[in-house]
């Protein structure tokens, strides 16, 4: 078991505190284990075994065909009036679920959490039943970090192609082989279809879902609009309406396959409606789709270091200044920072053309070029240059 130790810091730091706990995430990124992790926490300071309600709600052991029927459940193991701690893993498969949630909190000695695999969990009624009620951990497969740690291993590029060739779902480091990995996500993808997009969304065409997923899987670091999504699609003999489109893509983002970024405007410091782009919460999804080949190995860098941004903390999107493009804008309450980020930029001219657009910031913020070159950290007037593993890898 991978001891999350993010993420468990961030449960006990809520230990106790009059708010229900919400772990989000992607399916199989490690949301139950961090339950029975912090369940082993909680025994190991003390917490007697009847004091720690776990459901697992994926189980058809623990079939609940009502809230209320849920909530009688826990409610009836509620004995005395020490501390409980009740776990709800996936709990959006019980209908209206928010309401045994709700009416758990607010028992004076319950101290809830609850996990879901779906954006659907923090949407509509929950979100209105529960506003100011509850806090949200967003969970992600393993970092880059993480993975190497578990192999106790040094960051360097043999590693790191392991990390984006072989899986960063937790279970992938028990597969043999790149094939047992494809199969793996394969069926991992379609499980995600099938139970949080398509029943969720009603969707029955789910061959054209799987293209526009495709499609998007095909451009990750690519400005992409809905419109072009249809557009190309229909000229390539799969035709689909704007409408439709928008409904898959906001499901597959909804379900955390991707990620959606906006641009900002860093001269104006406005944010824009426009020229988004979408980013895998695990990489090597796409293989599964689209096989290993005409692999972009930049995108896919891009891609893992927007992941390690958001496992910051950072509010991310892409950056407009003038005619040029800073690929990634972080936010946080100290302010911004900026990034480029390219596989290399040993040529001069590879080099100018990343510079240029964070030349064109003109604010006092850090900026850097993230790059693969095994080079040391140089400084073009406050343009720090780095190695890409050693970012990674510490904080």
């Amino acid at each position: 078991m991978i001891e999350r130790k993010d993420y468990l810091e961030k449960l006990k730091k809520w230990k106790d505190k009059d708010l229900i706990k919400v772990v989000t995430g992607i399916r199989r990124c490690g949301k139950s284990t961090l339950f029975e992790l912090y369940i082993d926490y909680l025994k190991n300071i003390g917490i007697e075994n009847n004091h720690i309600i776990s459901i697992n709600l994926e189980n058809p052991d623990n079939e609940f065909n009502t809230y209320k029927e849920l909530y009688k459940f826990v409610k009836e193991q509620i004995k005395d009036n020490k501390q409980y701690y009740v776990f709800l893993d996936e709990v959006q498969n019980v209908p209206e679920f928010q309401k045994a949630v709700d009416g758990l909190y607010i028992i004076k000695n319950v101290d809830v959490y609850i996990t879901g695999s779906n954006a659907y969990l923090l949407s509509g009624e929950l979100a209105t039943l529960l506003t100011g009620r509850y806090i949200e951990i967003k969970m992600y497969p393993l970092s880059f970090e993480e993975y190497i740690n578990y192999y106790k291993k040094e960051a360097d590029e043999k590693i790191y192609l392991n990390y984006i060739n072989r899986s960063s779902f937790p279970y992938a480091l028990n597969l043999d082989d790149e094939g047992e990995v494809d199969d793996y996500l394969d069926a991992l993808y379609n499980t995600i279809i099938l139970k949080d997009v398509a029943q969720k969304k009603k969707i029955s065409n789910i061959s054209m879902i799987r293209t526009v997923a495709k499609f998007m899987f095909n451009n990750i670091g690519n400005c992409l609009s809905i419109k072009k999504i249809a557009d190309t699609l229909t000229s390539d003999g799969r035709p689909i309406s704007v409408h439709t489109v928008e409904s898959y893509v906001d499901a597959l983002v909804e379900s955390y396959i991707f990620n959606k970024v906006s641009r900002f405007d860093v001269k104006g410091k406005q944010y824009l409606q426009s020229g988004e782009k979408y980013y895998a919460t695990d990489v090597t999804m796409r293989y599964a789709l689209l096989g290993r080949r005409n692999i972009d190995a930049g995108h896919i860098l891009e891609n893992i270091v927007y992941l390690e941004l958001i496992r910051r903390g950072y509010k991310v999107y892409v950056g407009k200044t003038g005619e040029k493009e800073v690929n990634f804008v972080a936010e946080n309450k100290e302010g911004f920072t900026y990034f480029q980020v390219a596989y290399t930029t040993r040529e001069k001219a590879t080099l100018e053309r990343e510079l240029e657009p964070l030349q064109e910031v003109n604010d006092h913020y850090p900026k850097y070029i993230l790059t693969m070159d095994i080079d040391p950290v140089a400084d073009y007037n406050g343009i720090k240059k780095m190695n890409v593993l050693d970012w990674l890898s510490n904080k």
